[in-house]
């Protein structure tokens, strides 16, 4: 699988874990006691396409690479102050309101993007510290 394609498995499973519900859902479904904030979520959202790509690319057996991944997976959850059922009840309850979980991939997107572009050594703008115009 091309490993442009991989960040958007992420992206795809969550819209997915927000989508199935909807299936079942009352008209206006309860908000959960322990909803992360837009704000937060976002950020973590970002750290975690960030944290796959990395293990992606650390060339490790899949369940090592697994492993790796949820232990680190713990760590942003902590610096984002959440827990793993607090994040899937946010991811669920924000997907079910398409329109928030939408409008959160945006900034997220553009962050990745706003990075890529920053790390690109033919960008004059945004090339390595300390060459080139900034």
């Amino acid at each position: 699988m091309n490993r442009r394609c991989r960040p958007w498995l992420l992206a795809g499973a969550l819209a997915a874990a927000g989508a199935l519900p909807a299936c079942q859902r009352p008209e206006e479904p309860l908000r959960p006691a322990d909803l992360v904030p837009r704000p937060q979520l976002v950020g973590a959202l970002i750290d975690l396409h960030l944290l796959e790509a990395r293990v992606e690319n650390a060339a490790l057996k899949p369940d090592s690479a697994r492993a790796l991944f949820l232990s680190q997976q713990k760590n942003v959850f902590r610096t984002y102050h959440m827990t793993d059922s607090s994040f899937q009840h946010s991811v669920r309850y924000y997907g079910v309101h398409g329109k928030d979980l939408d409008e959160m991939y945006v900034v997220v997107v553009d962050s990745l993007e706003h990075r890529v572009k920053r790390l690109d050594p033919t960008n004059p703008r945004f090339g390595p510290p300390g060459r080139g115009p900034r």
